[in-house]
């Protein structure tokens, strides 16, 4: 059974940083595409951040500079360093786990920036 479990959301005030975390279990982790999305509320689903399985990044313009994206293989981990954090980066952020035409989705994390 597929499952990916993110952690590391909260209440943070504007400035501040938080460091998500999603553990993938079920797949072979380091041949997937690791993405973070997140979901505004009355707003689309964004891409934040995506990493290959070969290293390379990919980030959403609102928060290049401020968003760091790392992968772990051996702990099958995907990360998410968020600094300078702003009230629009407000949502919850959903960890996406994609081969091919094989896609998985976490249950998501809520990140609430406080101005």
């Amino acid at each position: 059974q597929v499952q990916l479990v993110e952690s590391g959301g909260g209440l943070v005030q504007a400035g501040g940083s938080l460091r998500l975390s999603c553990v993938a279990s079920g797949i072979t982790f380091s041949r997937y595409r690791m993405g973070w999305y997140r979901l505004a509320p009355g707003k689309q689903r964004e891409l934040v951040a995506e990493i290959t399985s070969g290293g390379s990044t990919n980030y959403a313009d609102s928060v290049k500079a401020r968003f760091t994206i790392s992968r772990d293989n051996a702990k099958n981990t995907v990360y998410l360093q968020m600094n300078s954090l702003k009230p629009d980066d407000t949502a919850v952020y959903y960890c996406n786990a994609v081969l091919l035409s094989t896609d998985y989705w976490g249950q998501g994390t809520q990140v609430t920036v406080s101005s």
